[in-house]
């Protein structure tokens, strides 16, 4: 994570926590932090919801059943998570994104999703 960038959201401000409680994050440190070795580029900070979690499932992606020994607890309705930018810019075009959190966002999401699709779904601007 040399790279600033990496440490920046995509409005370019100091990246804030995703959640604790799950603990999320590839460093699993509550922020969307990345780095080369992440080939998911899990960036974006969403606010799931069940139909983006059942979407993501059939798409084959579970995060509804816990795995203990990922220190996994399996998502729920309303959880904050960092996921993958690219299978979010898939639910954008399935129809089935959540809202997210910008602020909490990771500015290496800009190099899948551009800003402007991403502001339909921001839940943090004022």
């Amino acid at each position: 994570m040399s790279d600033d960038t990496f440490q920046k959201n995509v409005l370019g401000q100091k990246l804030e926590s995703c959640s604790n409680d799950p603990l999320t994050g590839w460093f699993r440190d509550g922020c969307c932090n990345t780095d080369e070795i992440d080939h998911g580029v899990h960036t974006v900070c969403a606010k799931v919801t069940n139909e983006f979690l059942e979407w993501s499932k059939s798409a084959g992606n579970d995060l509804i059943t816990p795995h203990p020994e990922f220190d996994f607890p399996g998502l729920k309705e309303g959880d904050s998570w960092c996921v993958c930018a690219g299978t979010y810019a898939q639910a954008i075009e399935a129809g089935t994104a959540c809202k997210i959190y910008l602020k909490k966002t990771n500015y290496r999401t800009l190099e899948i999703i551009p800003l402007e699709k991403l502001k339909k779904y921001g839940i943090d601007l004022s």
